[in-house]
C-alpha cells in the first residue's frame, strides 16, 4: 500500500468559522452521524455546491470521508474547492483525503472537527 502524502500541522482554530464553513461542520456531522461511521466529511465547490459523505469500510473497498466527498465533487463537474470539512475522533487529517483536497484546490482551509463539531484546527497549505 503506497505511504500517505505528509499533511501539515493543523493550525489551532483562533476565530469561528464563516457561516459557509458552519454549515459544512454540520453537514459531515450529519452524514458521520446517519450511518455511524468512523468519520464525515463535506467540501464546498467553485459554484457553492456542497458534497458530503462519510467514510466506507467493505471487504473490497475502503475509502476517506474526505476522498469520498471530493470524489463526488469531481464527478458532479467540480473543478476547485473553497473548503473543507473533516468531522473525526481522530486527532489528525488523513493523508490520503487531504492529498484528494489539493488535487482541486492548493490553498482551500481543511478543517478538522471532533464529533460534537467542535473545530480543532485548520490547515491552509
Amino acid at each position: 500500500m503506497p505511504e500517505s502524502p505528509a499533511v501539515p500541522a493543523a493550525l489551532p482554530a483562533e476565530a469561528e468559522l464563516s457561516a459557509e464553513d458552519g454549515k459544512l461542520v454540520i453537514l459531515a456531522r450529519g452524514a458521520r452521524g446517519r450511518v455511524g461511521a468512523v468519520e464525515g466529511a463535506a467540501v464546498r465547490d467553485q459554484d457553492g455546491r456542497t458534497y458530503a459523505a462519510a467514510s466506507v469500510s467493505l471487504p473490497s473497498l475502503t475509502i476517506t470521508a474526505l476522498q469520498l466527498a471530493v470524489a463526488s465533487a469531481a464527478a458532479a463537474g467540480a473543478t476547485r474547492l473553497e473548503a473543507a470539512v473533516v468531522v473525526t475522533e481522530a486527532s489528525t487529517l488523513d493523508g490520503a483525503g487531504y492529498a484528494a483536497v489539493r488535487d482541486l484546490a492548493a490553498d482551500a482551509p481543511v478543517h478538522l472537527a471532533a464529533p460534537d463539531g467542535t473545530v480543532l484546527g485548520t490547515v491552509t497549505a
